[in-house]
């Protein structure tokens, strides 16, 4: 079992930066490979990001490449999120989730970010 706790969330103007935490509870937190979601209002829940245990492999949803970027602490038991370049559409609540094997069977109970125009 894992826990998760999002934070680093708030309100921000179109062009600035937030950068999100998730600390996990995982006894090995590297057997993990964690993900970064978000749901806007009204809007089906979305994939931003997502790392492998160790950092070798990321992916980005193409509507936050290059603006986004994921890491990952194994000695923190923490996954990042910095953002870059927000836009108004980035707003959401944000989870991060982990899986062992081929699903995200974990999830944070999110953070909100605004984006203000």
């Amino acid at each position: 079992q894992v826990q998760l706790v999002e934070s680093g969330g708030g309100l921000v103007q179109a062009g600035g930066s937030l950068r999100l935490s998730c600390a996990a509870s995982a006894r090995t937190f590297s057997n993990y490979y964690m993900g970064w979601f978000r749901q806007a209002p009204g809007k089906e829940r979305e994939f931003v990001a997502s790392i492998s245990r160790y950092g070798g492999t990321i992916v980005y949803s193409d509507s936050v490449k290059g603006r986004f970027t994921i890491s990952r602490d194994n000695a923190k038991n923490t996954v990042y999120l910095q953002m870059n370049s927000l836009k108004p559409e980035d707003t959401a609540v944000y989870h991060c989730a982990a899986k062992l094997t081929t699903t995200f069977d974990y999830w944070g109970q999110g953070t909100q970010v605004t984006v203000s125009s």
